[in-house]
């Protein structure tokens, strides 16, 4: 019995919540995930799994056992990462996810940019406003923006970005100025996407988040076009900084009820904890991508402000 071969397929069902979803992990029949890890039951004369129609759950053995065999392919990767040159040199591959707007705009010319520096680096760039599962999807590294639930990222934070209301000079100009979170009630709004909803939620200082009823005069599927619509005067739009910072700075639109915004967004640079001591690849990826993304981000917000 391989026995390495058996701690990676454990561990992958445990990760993954089945061995159905081990198996397309590691593109291994779901028959020979399932003798693998009974052929190392009946090798260790111990139960590791108990599994039901819905889930696995660790016996008290399997969580003891797959604790220790977590360590020891990790020993192993990081022998193999050093035999291949991973710690002398960075080069290799890289799969970088971000949201597809923040993406495009933000981190493809940094990414860009750390290919010139580095030629024996390769990038694989995934935009998806999806928060991919990193370990599942096999990415190095993502960009994600909003409060951190997965805690077994390591995260390094590179900023925040702001949920904004805005619209264009000319209509504020004949439809009024709102003065206060309730005075949305009465305008036609731009909806689109998780945000076409009928209320929209604000921080008003001494009064605590509350949501406020919004009337959608045009739903669109995309942030892009809602911003586009502002722009030609249908009515308020409600996005994130970034996305219409351009926009401000050129007097296109025009950000209100600023005092009323809720908490800025973090955004964070997240990996996998899966190494004690990640590839240098990654490493200097990080090294080279934080700053910038930083000082980006600090730009955007003073054009914003």
């Amino acid at each position: 019995m391989d026995r390495l071969e058996a701690m990676s397929i454990l561990s992958a069902a445990v990760e993954a919540g089945s061995f159905t979803a081990a198996s397309r992990r590691l593109s291994v029949p779901l028959p020979t995930v399932s003798r693998k890890i009974a052929d190392l039951e009946t090798h260790l004369n111990a139960r590791l799994l108990i599994r039901t129609t819905r889930k696995l759950t660790l016996t008290d053995a399997g969580e003891a056992y797959l604790a220790a065999a977590r360590k020891i392919l990790e020993q192993v990767s990081e022998a193999e990462r050093a035999a291949a040159g991973e710690y002398l040199a960075p080069r290799g591959n890289l799969a970088i996810a971000a949201p597809i707007v923040f993406g495009r705009l933000h981190v493809l010319p940094i990414a860009t940019a750390f290919l010139a520096d580095f030629p024996d680096i390769d990038i694989q760039f995934v935009l998806s406003d999806r928060n991919a599962d990193l370990i599942e999807e096999q990415i190095d590294m993502a960009v994600r923006i909003g409060p951190l639930a997965d805690s077994s990222l390591v995260a390094a934070r590179v900023g925040v970005v702001r949920s904004v209301v805005c619209a264009s000079p000319a209509f504020l100009k004949s439809r009024g100025l709102p003065r206060t979170p309730d005075d949305l009630a009465a305008l036609p709004c731009i909806t689109f996407g998780s945000t076409a909803a009928n209320a929209w939620t604000f921080s008003s200082k001494g009064r605590g988040a509350r949501a406020i009823p919004v009337r959608s005069r045009l739903v669109v599927n995309t942030a892009e076009a809602a911003i586009d619509a502002a722009i030609g005067g249908v009515g308020i739009v409600r996005v994130l900084s970034y996305q219409v910072a351009s926009a401000v700075a050129e007097r296109r639109l025009r950000i209100v009820l600023a005092d009323d915004e809720p908490e800025p967004l973090p955004v964070h640079l997240v990996y996998p904890a899966q190494a004690s001591h990640p590839p240098l690849k990654l490493r200097r990826f990080l090294e080279f991508a934080a700053p910038r993304l930083k000082k980006t981000l600090a730009a955007i917000e003073k054009r914003v402000a």
